[in-house]
């Protein structure tokens, strides 16, 4: 894997990596990086409900009636966390690729992607895919249950889950579209997939 970070990136899709295969299918999914901006933020605004909510109640239940008591350093650990997460996220996206991956941030449209034309199987592309949300998202948000106390990891984890709503987007797709045995690659902001003749080597 080698990571190239391209910053300031405009909007402009002819900018992003591109690559043709003969005969691959595109996925069905957004034509746009606006409409794909919209609907994943309205993704991740009910996600940010459905799993801010358990984290709440949880401390709400442990203080047992003391009321909500935040410590400073609980504070300036979320705010350091929050800044480092985007690129460990993304860094994390990249590192489940074998050869040339762009990290991008679309800071207007609130975006940061990886992308590369590598072609990977379902598998792959859906481990890909998820790896940040797991790490950063669901294992401490189960761990937070464990230790309620510390306030900053639920609500840390509870929003790296919702962050991850393009992601689960590109999941989708994957799951519901590549036929058995089908692999997978991006080309500007789409994603499409094909059937591997006899010489592909991935």
């Amino acid at each position: 894997m080698h990571l190239t970070y391209k910053k300031g990136f405009d909007g402009d899709l002819n900018k992003l990596p591109q690559r043709e295969v003969p005969g691959a299918v595109q996925f069905k999914e957004f034509e746009s990086m606006e409409k794909l901006s919209l609907v994943a933020n309205l993704l991740a605004i009910g996600l940010a409900i459905l799993f801010f909510a358990p984290v709440l109640l949880k401390i709400f239940h442990f203080l047992s009636g003391d009321g909500l008591r935040v410590e400073l350093w609980q504070l300036i650990l979320l705010v350091v966390l929050e800044i480092v997460t985007i690129p460990v996220h993304e860094v994390l996206h990249a590192s489940a690729f074998k050869e040339e991956v762009e990290f991008y941030t679309y800071l207007r449209k609130g975006l940061a992607f990886v992308t590369g034309t590598e072609s990977m199987t379902k598998g792959r592309f859906i481990f890909m895919s998820l790896l940040p949300n797991l790490v950063l998202g669901v294992i401490p948000y189960l761990l937070f249950f464990l230790f309620p106390s510390q306030l900053w990891l639920g609500i840390w984890a509870a929003g790296n889950i919702a962050a991850g709503a393009g992601d689960y987007i590109n999941v989708f797709n994957a799951a519901t579209q590549m036929p058995k045995g089908s692999l997978c690659y991006m080309s500007g902001m789409h994603t499409y997939w094909y059937m591997p003749g006899e010489e592909e080597n991935v």
